[in-house]
């Protein structure tokens, strides 16, 4: 997965797998990346400091869930 930020545009991507892909817009600036099945591929989102509040707060990534679980087993 690959997040990335466009400050020129004020864009945000989220690429979950690289493919060949569909957009659908889903609303005003939010946009869904589909591959040939159907499946979610990524999302982009316009104006995102505008949505979000603040640069700041797209600094903050926290992914939970990912990684080893206890007892060692994923």
């Amino acid at each position: 997965m690959r997040i990335t930020y466009d400050a020129e545009v004020d864009a945000l991507s989220i690429v979950f797998r690289e493919t060949t892909v569909t957009t659908r817009h889903l609303g005003e600036g939010i946009a869904a990346d589909v591959d040939a099945h159907g499946q979610l591929a990524g999302i982009e989102i316009l104006d995102a400091v505008k949505r979000f509040g603040d640069r700041d707060t797209l600094r903050q990534v926290v992914i939970e869930g990912i990684g080893p679980t206890a007892g060692g087993k994923q």
